[in-house]
């Protein structure tokens, strides 16, 4: 089975963002990808660098097209997107099957201290399923500075967390050009533990921005970084991974009860 992370350019507008979609959606599919999944409020963008304005109907719409989109490459689509609820925003990853139907979503529930003012943290995790792969999704923050949000997942059978995120920015910043070098950011480095110490899959993805804090990567159960996307290009890196090595074995042997 293969799965794939998508680094696509900050929307322009949402109308632009559904373009990249189709495009990167359409090359993760012709590499046999199972499942795509697209960086942190992708639709409309992430707040702060020029987004377009999110509302109820637009978001809508836009969930919309990315099901006609799904459906029309044969493959399951993670839209990290603003959606409202009861009149409250959320910062969400909506899952959408092979045949566009939408499978629900996962909130981010551990935001940022300086997201508190913009989104209202979710209270629920979820599992989701594409042809047979079971997978759980953490957002950004949480996944980086929470490790408790994988381990849920890990220990309730996920083989792949997925790990859609925001770092960096195109106005200023280091250019990084090795992966998981010492002297970066401490992102990837956490985004390998997800891995290891879960035994599973990780799978994280952000922008292609000009100084990129962190490269779309896909990960081992044994740390190793199976494929990524070069900084700051706009492209898919699809990696084959074995679900019989995705054993959650050290996510099993927790004992909470210890805590």
């Amino acid at each position: 089975m293969k799965i794939a992370v998508a680094s696509p350019p900050y929307p322009k507008s949402i109308a632009d963002g559904l373009q990249w979609i189709a495009k990167l959606a359409k090359d993760a599919a012709n590499q046999q990808a199972t499942v795509v999944c697209f960086p942190e409020t992708y639709l409309p963008g992430y707040p702060g660098f020029g987004a377009e304005k999110a509302t109820p109907e637009n978001m809508q719409a836009a969930l919309d097209k990315v099901c006609a989109i799904a459906a029309e490459n044969s493959i399951c689509i993670i839209i990290p997107m603003d959606w409202f609820k009861d009149d409250e925003l959320l910062n969400v990853a909506w899952v959408v099957s092979k045949t566009g139907e939408p499978l629900g979503y996962q909130t981010k529930n551990q935001l940022d201290p300086s997201e508190d003012n913009i989104w209202t943290a979710g209270t629920e995790r979820s599992l989701f399923e594409a042809d047979g792969l079971k997978f759980g999704i953490t957002i950004c923050h949480e996944g980086f500075r929470y490790p408790e949000s994988v381990r849920w997942a890990a220990r309730n059978g996920a083989q792949v967390v997925f790990h859609p995120h925001f770092t960096g920015s195109d106005t200023e910043g280091v250019q990084l050009s090795e992966w998981g070098n010492k002297h970066s950011p401490y992102y990837e480095k956490a985004m390998m533990m997800r891995a290891m110490e879960n035994t599973i899959y990780f799978a994280s993805v952000g922008y292609a921005t000009e100084y990129q804090e962190a490269a779309s990567c896909i990960i081992a159960p044994d740390e190793v970084c199976l494929d990524y996307q070069p900084y700051g290009e706009v492209g898919v890196a699809v990696a084959e991974i074995d679900l019989d090595k995705a054993t959650g074995l050290l996510a099993k042997r927790f004992k909470p009860e210890l805590v």
